[in-house]
């Protein structure tokens, strides 16, 4: 944010978002002066709020504003479509705005609780795509109320986003566990600032250095900790990295989340939500029959609750796993917009160097939905879900990769190919053309929240997962017994192609 109080600040909407951040934008005049707000509502254009004009129609409005250097707008409209973002976008820039920010649209503002803190620079993900849900995370989030939640990978996109949302759940506590250092102290860092500018409810924020891959450590950290809800959002994800370190992956992904399945188990973890991807579908990549065996693990873990509660006479008269007094369940969905290392930082940086921009296959196609947009999602289904269920966000149709790189080089005032190539250089290892929501073997089932369906399973994987584990542990940790399965990736792969038949293997390795 530029400190200045020579910014002329415009407000786009005078709605109670709009309203709220001329109020803390006039008692911090550091950042500048609302000089106006820019609104298309014939009941407000011409009235004065709190000593500001309201101007209007904003496209009329905008073509004679005299531009000054410092000039800034704040779109301030929660609400809004992506069409009419895309429309206010184009207004904007062709009015000679060159600072454009804006606010999210997600519950807290939806729900009149807007912060000049949260306003930020406009990104072509904010104009891509559909138009998110409207999730009203503080009634949502009531099942968090004073309780202790873990988010695993709180440091990477998803978990940052799940974090900041969580701060509106009157959570306890919120522990913000990573591997990273570095991206840990910058949303515990972040989270803070928040709240100091009163965002959300005052949680106690803790974070929490650790290794899921250490069980030692993950078994005691939670009987420490004491979490009543853990979201699971920690994985190694990027696929070509994936296939080049398929041991790695594995040891992470799948027995990084049995040990944490297992410490939850027994310090009685009340809810759990593993945050899976499409990739599981007939995984061809070691990072989809990563997260394919993940939400095995999760859903058996289930099915003990049951058992266990039946032992102990605890089964609901709801009867079986929805009346479970705890709950391990899985949300799965596709792509979301902006995450770090996917396609749109990628597009940025290539635009900005001036091209070429490179996209895989020309036929490519991905299902996205921006991240606030997912973790809300996220959130509501981890209270509504049942035990022992697999659930699936409506991710919409799915977009081509080329028209998003076309989007994007627009974006940045340029046209696709006269200024900014596209170039096409192929499906690297691990991916494929299109991805898939669910299998052959699966059935989506509608359910009455929004966007949230219930995948209900024809049969299940076939492999024995214990057996599995007992297959994959020697080659990820050293074992005197196994002392040549050590890191043999050869052996890896074919361990999972015995259990996953759709795992590719890489043409150097077939040959060993």
């Amino acid at each position: 944010m530029t400190n200045t109080k020579n910014a002329r600040i415009y407000i786009i909407g005078a709605g109670l978002a709009g309203v709220t951040i001329a109020a803390e934008i006039k008692a911090k005049v550091i950042f500048g002066e609302v000089v106006a707000f820019l609104d298309d509502d014939p009941v407000k254009i011409g009235r004065n709020l709190d000593g500001i004009p309201v101007l209007g129609p904003i496209r009329d409005v905008a073509r004679l504003v005299r531009m000054n250097p410092a000039d800034e707008a704040i779109i301030a409209i929660p609400s809004a479509s992506r069409d009419y973002l895309r429309e206010l976008y184009g207004i904007l820039k062709r009015a000679g705005f060159e600072r454009i920010r804006i606010l999210p649209g997600i519950s807290q503002i939806i729900e009149g609780s807007a912060h000049l803190i949260q306003a930020r620079s406009i990104d072509p993900q904010d104009l891509l795509g559909r138009t998110p849900v409207a999730i009203g995370l503080k009634d949502s989030l009531r099942y968090l109320r004073g309780k202790r939640v873990l988010v695993t990978g709180a440091g990477g996109s998803i978990g940052s986003e799940l974090s900041r949302q969580l701060l509106s759940g009157g959570a306890q506590r919120l522990y913000l566990f990573g591997h990273g250092e570095n991206s840990i102290y910058q949303i515990d860092r972040e989270l803070r600032l928040l709240q100091e500018e009163g965002v959300g409810e005052k949680a106690t924020i803790i974070p929490v250095i650790g290794d899921l891959k250490d069980a030692d450590y993950i078994r005691y950290i939670l009987g420490k900790l004491k979490a009543d809800v853990i979201f699971h959002a920690a994985a190694y994800k990027h696929v070509p990295m994936t296939e080049e370190n398929p041991v790695a992956a594995i040891e992470n992904n799948v027995l990084g989340t049995d040990n944490l399945i297992n410490a939850a188990l027994e310090t009685g973890v009340k809810r759990f939500v593993l945050i899976s991807t499409d990739k599981s579908v007939d995984p061809v990549s070691v990072y989809g029959a990563s997260k394919q065996i993940c939400e095995r693990l999760v859903l058996a873990a289930g099915e003990k609750v049951v058992g266990n509660e039946k032992v102990a006479g605890n089964e609901k008269a709801a009867g079986g796993k929805a009346g479970s007094e705890r709950s391990f369940m899985v949300v799965r969905f596709g792509n979301v917009l902006g995450s770090r290392g996917s396609i749109v930082p990628l597009f940025q940086n290539q635009i900005a160097k001036g091209g070429p921009v490179t996209v895989t296959h020309p036929d490519a196609t991905r299902w996205f939905m921006t991240i606030p947009e997912a973790c809300s999602l996220v959130l509501k289904a981890g209270g509504v879900g049942a035990n022992g269920k697999l659930y699936l966000l409506d991710m919409g149709d799915p977009v081509r990769i080329k028209d998003l790189a076309e989007q994007m080089i627009r974006f940045y005032g340029f046209e696709p190919e006269k200024d900014i190539r596209i170039e096409y250089i192929g499906l690297r290892p691990g991916e494929r053309v299109d991805e898939r929501l669910w299998s052959e073997d699966e059935i989506p089932v509608e359910t009455e929240y929004p966007r949230i369906r219930r995948v209900e399973r024809r049969i299940m994987p076939s492999y024995d997962l214990a057996g599995l584990l007992d297959e994959l542990r020697p080659i990820c940790r050293p074992d005197p017994g196994h002392a040549g399965a050590y890191r043999d990736r050869v052996l890896l792969r074919s361990v999972l192609r015995r259990a996953v038949p759709t795992v590719m293997i890489p043409g150097h390795e077939r040959t060993h």
